[in-house]
């Protein structure tokens, strides 16, 4: 189950990469004039992805990824190095009302890059 767990946080931090590097990557594709960072799709995945972040916590529901991951590894508290080292890099101990306000505010960032990064909607998108 150990490593069931350790393939549910890798995907859990590909999630989080995708959220938190994908607003990195349109902003600085805007300033270098990289067009995929347009694109629409990508740019409602995106958007869409942190919406349910925000929502979850809004909602006061916990990310099916962190319950399934704590279900994996029930009361084992070993994991790889890589998982520990993922681990340390995602969770932290702040009160909820910190995650709450740190996901809607970044989700309104991401709607107002929308504004000034525009998606383009086209052939291929």
């Amino acid at each position: 189950m150990s490593r069931l767990a350790d393939l549910v946080l890798l995907v859990h931090f590909a999630f989080v990469l995708f959220v938190v590097g994908g607003l990195a990557l349109i902003w600085i594709g805007a300033a270098f004039s990289w067009q995929w960072v347009r694109n629409f799709r990508f740019r409602v995945a995106h958007l869409a992805a942190i919406v349910v972040v925000a929502g979850e916590a809004l909602a006061g529901v916990w990310c099916p990824l962190t319950l399934w991951e704590a279900q994996l590894r029930g009361a084992q508290a070993e994991k790889s190095f890589v998982a520990q080292w993922i681990h340390r890099v995602l969770f932290y101990d702040f009160p909820e009302w910190v995650f709450t306000a740190a996901y809607v505010l970044f989700a309104l960032v991401v709607v107002a890059s929308w504004r000034f990064v525009r998606p383009v909607q086209g052939r291929g998108n």
